[in-house]
């Protein structure tokens, strides 16, 4: 990606992120970039264009900012030898609630990109396959630590694992959360679907 294409996605999603889709003008959008609205134009045609770039634009940097803090977590864990699968997994699910300011953007992005989506049937699409992935990945991470269990229960229980976490999300960045309380109730229902699921409780 040029460099112009990522300041103008990096603008797109602080401009989301503080005045929702609705509030996204390419006027705007270009101050906040610093580039002209015939360079946005150039390269993403439309606004559609822009809000579809933008989704995949914030599911990228979460890979990147949650694969960084992971490597981080790996690396100070060594010593103690290797995780097991009910930390990877609180790990998946506890990297979103993360109190630094490009976690909270992205998230807040996502919400704006999610509300925005039931009157948007394209956006809402592309937003149905991106939270698949993100369920499907977090149903592989169960499967790791309950491998007895039956398929349709895993990914119904990734289902429910992935929901909380997005209302749990919009709560602690509204301030009606504490940060603390957020990622303890996470971590409560790992526990719920595990013993669901077969898994004891205590399973590292």
């Amino acid at each position: 990606m040029t460099d112009r294409r990522t300041e103008i996605l990096t603008g797109a999603a602080r401009v989301i992120a503080r005045q929702g889709v609705r509030g996204l003008r390419v006027a705007d959008l270009a101050a906040e970039a610093g580039v002209s609205t015939s360079l946005i134009y150039y390269h993403f045609k439309d606004r559609a264009g822009i809000l579809r770039h933008a989704l995949a634009f914030i599911g990228d940097r979460a890979d990147r900012y949650t694969a960084a803090e992971a490597e981080a977590e790996r690396g100070a864990e060594a010593a103690g030898g290797p995780s097991g699968p009910r930390q990877l997994l609180e790990r998946t699910l506890l990297l979103e609630f993360q109190d630094l300011p490009e976690v909270r953007e992205n998230s807040t992005a996502w919400g704006e990109l999610r509300a925005h989506s039931v009157f948007d049937p394209e956006l809402r699409e592309e937003l149905a396959a991106a939270g698949t992935a993100w369920a499907a990945e977090v149903a592989g991470r169960l499967a790791e630590l309950c491998p007895a269990a039956p398929p349709g229960a895993v990914t119904a229980a990734a289902e429910r694992l992935t929901a909380l976490l997005e209302g749990l999300s919009v709560r602690w960045l509204s301030g009606l959360l504490p940060l603390t309380h957020a990622r303890n109730l996470v971590r409560e229902a790992i526990g719920v679907e595990a013993s669901r699921l077969g898994s004891p409780l205590d399973v590292n």
